[in-house]
């Protein structure tokens, strides 16, 4: 491999960090220039997000996929890995980063002070989370990506936004100090944070320092749970990333997403294998079908459309944490698949709300609900304009809500249905594969998710019927081209993650087999080729990923 794609590995922290640190020294005026800085550095990101997920979809034999930082063999130096599962997380983190950005652009980046610089430390954070190779680094970057969510989420002021955020701060201020005793409770009875190296020692590892293992273990797995969003952990999200601007709500709709990130990682990859395996795999189950429930619940109950987003977000991280739980190759592949589809259709839908509700007045909105649920008594009736034309931003707001509708709810014939099918036939099997035992855990997570999907078209509906349908009328929102544009663009890849569902499928698939054999991974870590030292030959001297 050449030194150039070598140091592409690295490029993910260092563009967001430079870009966000030179942001700073220019001053709030200079928007243009700032927001061509950021954009430049988002488009630099994506491409090599990009060329990383080509090279891991090669294969090691051409790609090692691993950087060590100041040339600092494993476990004693910094280790950052590219795998297929991080390539496809840098990929869907730099993809949703830029119709986000480009959405900011139009008001909201203005709204507030260091905005730009704020954006990229994120990106530093969630990259670095994704590619780092051990525990302690991965704490780091946690808080990077913390620290940068607090200001973004209170950018634009309000008191709503102002409450909303010192609850959020709160709450992951006590899961970083949770992180911290993690950490540092499976460091004293492993003697190593490395990943790899973790695998390698934790079969060695028993008595009481196996118990002071698993019990660190415990503890980091409930701090990603409380990111990820499992119930009762959760009750922070819904009003957080309601109360949020627009596009950062759309950024924060992969924040939940590290949290399952982390714990696939973790279970196939150190705890996965002899006594470990099945660690807190109950857990996760029939948390993530609680979780389900409930977002289901909020679904339905929701008015507001922030709301009803907010409580899908949920239904998407019980969805997956649900079937980690169960525990199958075939489903959990699928479970990937759903991954890329819900988070970008999230992110849209939470654009999209602005535009729509741009055209509402708050009072007219509340008059809808109850007439709702009361009836008009007095209502008169009321002649019709017939042939009347329906705005073309209307058209336009009203077909990308229809197709949120959709992908939400799992309807053919788009990516949410593929997903959702895709988990459907690994639980319950299809063909040859059909005389299999259906475990009774199947059939639950099943009919949670076609109930889930029900509530969401339900929600979408009557929610699609009081804003585009409505008896009152409101007025034609001012979109930007700007804005509009981003939400057609994430759509967009949904539609085209339909029509390529056999090859990302087939990724997604590969990239499951190779976690569940973890032996690789841990090869290439750990005999890791540093630069400029000779390396003795033979079947050890070297790995990829």
């Amino acid at each position: 491999m050449s030194g150039w794609q070598q140091h592409l590995i690295i490029a993910p922290i260092v563009i967001p960090l430079v870009a966000g640190a030179l942001l700073l020294f220019f001053d709030e005026r200079d928007r243009v220039l700032k927001a061509m800085i950021s954009v430049v550095s988002c488009l630099a990101l994506a491409a090599i997000a990009i060329s990383l997920f080509r090279l891991a979809n090669n294969g090691p034999d051409s790609f090692e996929g691993v950087y060590l930082l100041g040339n600092w063999p494993a476990p004693f130096g910094i280790v950052l890995v590219v795998d297929r599962l991080s390539a496809l997380m840098l990929v869907l983190a730099s993809i949703l980063a830029i119709p986000a950005l480009v959405f900011a652009l139009a008001r909201w980046h203005a709204a507030g002070a260091h905005f730009h610089s704020l954006f990229q430390f994120l990106l530093m954070g969630l990259n670095g989370a994704f590619l780092t190779g051990d525990l302690f680094n991965l704490f780091v970057f946690f808080e990077v990506m913390l620290a940068a969510s607090y200001g973004l989420l209170m950018h634009g002021s309000g008191s709503m936004r102002v409450k909303a955020g010192m609850h959020y701060i709160a709450v992951n201020l006590a899961a970083a100090l949770c992180f911290l005793i993690g950490v540092s409770a499976i460091y004293g009875s492993a003697g190593t944070l490395n990943m790899a190296d973790l695998a390698v020692r934790i079969g060695e590892i028993e008595g009481e320092r196996r118990m002071l293992l698993e019990a660190g273990a415990g503890i980091l797995g409930i701090v990603f749970l409380i990111k990820a969003g499992m119930w009762p952990l959760n009750f922070w999200l819904p009003g957080a990333y309601s109360a949020a601007t627009a596009p950062v709500a759309g950024i924060f709709a992969i924040m939940s997403k590290v949290g399952i990130y982390v714990i696939l990682r973790l279970s196939l990859l150190v705890f996965g294998q002899g006594d470990s395996a099945g660690l807190g795999l109950n857990v996760l189950l029939y948390g993530g079908m609680a979780t389900i429930a409930f977002g289901t619940i909020g679904v339905l109950a929701s008015q507001a459309l922030g709301r009803l987003a907010s409580y899908s977000v949920l239904v998407s991280s019980g969805t997956l944490l649900a079937v980690l739980g169960f525990s199958n190759g075939q489903v959990t592949a699928g479970a990937l698949f759903y991954m890329v589809s819900s988070t970008l259709t999230i992110a849209a839908f939470f654009m999209l709300i602005e535009l729509v509700e741009r055209g509402q007045d708050a009072g007219a909105s509340v008059l809808a609900v109850t007439m709702e649920a009361y009836g008009d008594a007095d209502e008169e009736d009321e002649e019709v304009e017939v042939g009347v034309t329906m705005p073309g931003t209307i058209a336009v707001l009203g077909i990308c809500f229809a197709a949120c509708g959709i992908l939400l709810s799992g309807l053919p014939p788009l990516s949410g249905f593929v997903a959702k099918f895709a988990m459907l036939s690994g639980m319950i099997g299809t063909g040859a594969n059909s005389e299999a035992p259906i475990a009774a855990s199947a059939w639950w997570i099943v009919g949670l998710l076609i109930l889930s999907g029900l509530a969401a078209l339900i929600s979408m509906t009557r929610a699609g019927i009081r804003t585009f349908w409505a008896s009152m009328e409101g007025t034609v929102p001012r979109v930007l081209v700007m804005e509009m544009a981003p939400v057609m663009l994430l759509i967009a890849l949904t539609l085209a993650l339909t029509i390529k569902a056999g090859p990302a499928m087939g990724y997604m698939e590969e990239t499951i087999r190779n976690l569940q054999q973890p032996a690789v991974y841990i090869d290439a870590v750990i005999n890791a080729r540093r630069a400029g030292v000779a390396e003795p030959s033979g079947p050890d001297g070297g790995g990829g990923i």
